[in-house]
């Protein structure tokens, strides 16, 4: 008997990932790989401490009351939330009106694309002389930042919803404040979250901008301080406290996300493998 007919070739395997891997354990993965390059690189001396210090000479900055960690962080964490909350506000309240008000998106609209281009750096030093050094403008650079996605992709977002379910609910004598509430809101949370997340990294970025330009403390503050003596260590520590107050604003989103849209509904959902 032909052995290659009795046992036929096995099919070709892949490399299956177990399913008990939670994508978060890649990203921690990928988040511990980096740091130890980052280790090795200055154990091995490849670069000078004042170009990269090593992991442990970052970390040693937290102990040095010189810095006001806890209260550079809180400042730079309170313009960041309260412009991000801005702007979500503003944008999903323009999105909403200029879905009842042609007129009005036919005038505003045109009035915030412009704005938004408008380089931000360049409004640092109108922003100075009208609002002065402080929270309050570095607040306004976190908003600005971020107002605009957040409008765009609301407004598209609003404008998905089926007409037919629209027409159904006016002929119901729906009032626009029920058919925002009940039909265009929630068809529109998909949108809405995805707009979201891009603006929590662009507030973040806004809010810095901001210490840069027109501020006496903050993180950003901070690193405008100390690059001038080249401590790189705690311009470091800076960096990744901001990229902590940024993942911690997004996983907020991420867990917002999951709780108030189902899963297929997401924009950013995984299709079929």
């Amino acid at each position: 008997m032909n052995d290659a007919a009795e046992y036929p070739p096995s099919p070709q395997r892949r490399f299956v990932l177990p399913e008990q891997w939670p994508s978060y354990a890649l990203a921690l993965l990928a988040h511990v790989t980096v740091v130890v390059i980052w280790w090795a690189v200055t154990a091995l001396e490849l670069t000078p401490a004042y170009i990269m210090p090593s992991p442990g000479d970052t970390l040693a900055t937290l102990a040095d009351p010189g810095y006001q960690w806890l209260n550079n962080m809180a400042v730079t964490a309170t313009e960041i939330f309260v412009g991000y909350g801005l702007a979500i506000a503003g944008g999903v309240l323009f999105a909403m009106l200029f879905t009842w008000f042609r007129l009005l998106r036919a005038t505003l609209f045109p009035l915030f694309v412009t704005i938004s281009m408008i380089p931000k750096v360049a409004l640092g030093p109108l922003l100075v002389v009208w609002f002065g050094y402080g929270m309050g403008t570095n607040t306004f650079f976190a908003f600005i930042i971020a107002f605009f996605p957040i409008l765009i992709t609301t407004s598209r977002g609003l404008r998905e919803v089926e007409p037919d379910l629209l027409d159904l609910v006016r002929a119901l004598k729906g009032t626009r404040w029920q058919v925002f509430r009940k039909i265009q809101l929630p068809g529109a949370l998909p949108y809405i979250f995805s707009a979201m997340k891009v603006g929590a990294i662009l507030s973040v970025a806004g809010a810095i901008v901001g210490e840069f330009v027109a501020s006496s403390k903050g993180l950003g503050y901070l690193m405008i301080q100390v690059q001038s003596t080249l401590d790189t260590a705690a311009m470091f520590m800076s960096v990744l406290l901001l990229s902590l107050l940024g993942v911690s604003l997004f996983g907020f989103v991420l867990l917002l996300e999951r709780l108030l849209v189902v899963k297929d509904a997401r924009l950013d959902a995984a299709g079929p493998a």
